[in-house]
């Protein structure tokens, strides 16, 4: 998994409430079981009309935000059926981060399980970073989960709280794997003991 410390980069706001994984990424594009391709499926049904050429309107194919690595959402970001495939298209889009009022509980374990960092702020915050970015003609905003704070091009920063467990698994890399080989020598020794 790969580590997340700090990260400079465009944000694309999405002020929808209620995004479910369905919206993520819809069912009928689910049949890999490898991550790699789902970001083109990424938001498709907003993304994407019906004979397949793009929405201009959706953020995301707006030439500022091609390239966005942060969403910035609204309340329940990921709620839903628990399909891994949510997190799988965002972060194979390019997406690193989400900063939403909150999210759905299965989607937030996928997303920590991925390395996909999200940031739990107030809506009033959230809506007022989503103008701010807005009115700053996108320009890139800075993460830093050492520090835990956001900051704008402005200049201005927002502090926000994480799970220490969560920031350590983000900070290193960790995948469940690499978290359980860690303790390689003490399975050794129990299973040795056996």
């Amino acid at each position: 998994m790969q580590k997340f410390t700090r990260m400079k980069a465009a944000a694309a706001p999405l002020p929808l409430a209620n995004v479910d994984t369905d919206m993520i990424i819809p069912a009928q594009y689910m049949k890999a079981l490898t991550r790699a391709g789902l970001g083109k499926h990424l938001f498709r049904e907003l993304r994407f009309a019906h004979d397949g050429s793009e929405r201009g309107d959706f953020i995301l194919n707006r030439p500022a935000c091609r390239e966005a690595k942060i969403l910035v959402a609204d309340r329940n970001f990921g709620c839903g059926s628990s399909r891994e495939h949510a997190v799988w298209a965002l972060t194979d889009f390019g997406i690193r981060c989400v900063i939403a009022p909150s999210f759905g509980d299965i989607f937030a374990g996928n997303a920590r399980k991925n390395g996909l960092l999200l940031i739990r702020l107030p809506d009033e915050t959230c809506a007022w970073l989503r103008e701010e970015i807005a009115l700053a003609q996108y320009a890139p905003i800075e993460v830093d989960l050492e520090a835990q704070q956001i900051r704008l091009a402005s200049g201005e920063a927002i502090d926000f709280e994480i799970d220490p467990g969560d920031r350590r698994i983000l900070m290193e890399g960790l995948d469940d794997i690499d978290r359980t080989l860690r303790h390689a020598d003490a399975i050794a020794r129990f299973e040795a003991a056996l």
